[in-house]
């Protein structure tokens, strides 16, 4: 039972990098060759749809990716720092790099062009096992696929 945790500032030619370790941590994991290009277009995803949130706000934390290899399950988590509206942090300000939005106001921000909920949209129908949550802490989105011991041999 392996983690691999990545930190990487909000930029995205990081994006590529995210993509290339998920993939070769879920192939060692044992996830199925046949997935792996819907693994990296996932976490390409999730972690572009983090770097514009960080980068539209002005948000300086990094960008967090967790690549979890379990006896069953390989999951990948990637979490953002735009805290959840309706939470003690949202209450407050967010730190950014030229002063300061409140919290609830980046959830309620819309860019426009739906390009949140399409890369959400992206995500579910790549991935099975999906979960979008967030809290005082940021926003994660958590995906996760079997490895070739989940599979049963005849």
């Amino acid at each position: 039972m392996a983690t691999v945790e990545l930190r990487f500032s909000a930029q995205p030619e990081h994006v590529r990098t995210a993509r290339l370790v998920a993939a070769a941590v879920a192939r060692r994991a044992g996830v199925d060759e046949a997935v792996l290009d819907e693994v990296r277009l996932a976490v390409g995803e999730a972690c572009s749809r983090a770097v514009n949130l960080h980068r539209t706000y002005g948000l300086t934390a990094p960008v967090r990716v967790v690549l979890n290899e379990e006896e069953k399950v390989f999951s990948i988590e990637v979490g953002d720092g735009v805290p959840a509206p309706g939470t003690a942090a949202a209450a407050e300000d967010v730190p950014v790099s030229r002063g300061s939005v409140p919290a609830g106001d980046l959830y309620e921000a819309d860019s426009g062009d739906g390009e949140d909920e399409m890369g959400l949209a992206v995500i579910s129908g790549l991935v099975d096992d999906v979960e979008v949550t967030s809290d005082d802490h940021g926003g994660v989105i958590r995906m996760s696929w079997p490895t070739a011991s989940a599979v049963a041999l005849p």
